[in-house]
């Protein structure tokens, strides 16, 4: 049956015009019921593009999800991949360590030489409560990062584009909550919250490095403090599609840079602090509870000077 245009506000009359017809005096219109609330089995997650989980493995089960992604801005683009090997020690405790990898390509210099190695995180997890239908405590961990200085940061022989890393050791400390609610038409949220607070020590430089010295430069640097603030959440869809949203605040303190120049002259300054936002939506397809894929994009927009950069992403999440 094909639809005609010009037949519509007939049918629209007859449509309204039956209401009434159908029903007595003395007979009302039943009130919707509640809609059928989705069992907690039923939804399957690959989770948002950027908020942690706070539930940990059961003992003795892997997850490994690698991440592709494309940080582009108005400078150029970097490639890279940052993949998540957990393993549950035991119920409450899942360890495991993110390594990462990047291939920068800056506009106006030379692209990196080779697809380099980044820094590398280890990580433990620990879960405080669980989160039971009916209750309102949610799922929470206390998260302990240690970041290692892996990646070349230093003595790039004028390959800026050859810098993958920090080079300093830095600790973080996270606080992550989980939690569902059901919308109105009964399917389930899963609603996220991770906060982290990040220390790092100061590193020694030598000759051009990621901080923007010059060749033939000695000294140190420190980055500064962060604070980072992700709430997320994910609308399970069907059984197999769910949409995901992550908004973030991330407040960094300055990195300071101090040290003596080619010709012998003192070189110190920082950054500045800087506080950024970012957006990132994604679609998730579960093909079963232990396999999923993600697609979505993460936006930073220019604020105080600072570039704005685009990165959409790729993702595949596997449980053993």
């Amino acid at each position: 049956m094909t639809f005609d245009s010009r037949s519509f506000p007939c049918a629209a009359f007859l449509a309204l015009a039956a209401v009434p017809a159908a029903a007595s005096a003395t007979e009302r219109i039943p009130e919707p019921g509640p809609r059928a609330e989705q069992a907690l089995e039923d939804a399957w997650w690959t989770g948002p593009m950027l908020a942690s989980g706070a539930a940990t493995l059961p003992k003795g089960r892997w997850l490994v999800e690698p991440y592709l992604f494309d940080v582009r801005g108005d400078d150029g683009d970097s490639l890279g991949n940052l993949t998540y090997i957990l393993y549950g020690l035991n119920d409450r405790v899942t360890v495991g360590v993110i390594p990462t990898f990047s291939y920068n390509r800056p506009d106006g210099a030379r692209n990196s030489s080779h697809v380099g190695l980044g820094d590398v995180t280890v990580q433990a997890q620990y879960r405080l409560t669980e989160f039971r239908k009916g209750s309102w405590v949610p799922t929470t961990s206390v998260v302990l990062q240690e970041t290692l200085p892996t990646g070349k940061y230093d003595r790039l022989d004028g390959r800026a584009a050859d810098g993958f890393g920090g080079g300093a050791y830095a600790t973080t400390l996270g606080v992550y909550a989980q939690t569902y609610a059901w919308a109105p038409n009964g399917r389930i949220v899963r609603l996220r919250l991770n906060t982290s607070a990040t220390a790092s020590r100061a590193t020694d430089v030598r000759d051009d490095s990621v901080y923007g010295t010059p060749a033939g430069f000695r000294g140190r640097a420190k980055p500064g403090a962060s604070v980072l603030v992700d709430a997320a959440m994910e609308y399970s869809a069907t059984r197999n599609w769910v949409l995901a949203l992550d908004l973030v605040y991330r407040h960094d303190e300055p990195i300071k840079v101090s040290g003596v120049g080619p010709a012998g002259e003192l070189i110190a300054y920082d950054t500045g602090t800087h506080d950024s936002f970012a957006v990132a939506p994604a679609v998730e397809y579960n093909v079963s509870p232990t396999l999923g894929f993600l697609f979505g994009v993460r936006v930073i927009p220019a604020i105080a000077g600072r570039q704005a950069t685009v990165t959409p992403a790729i993702a595949v999440n596997m449980i053993y």
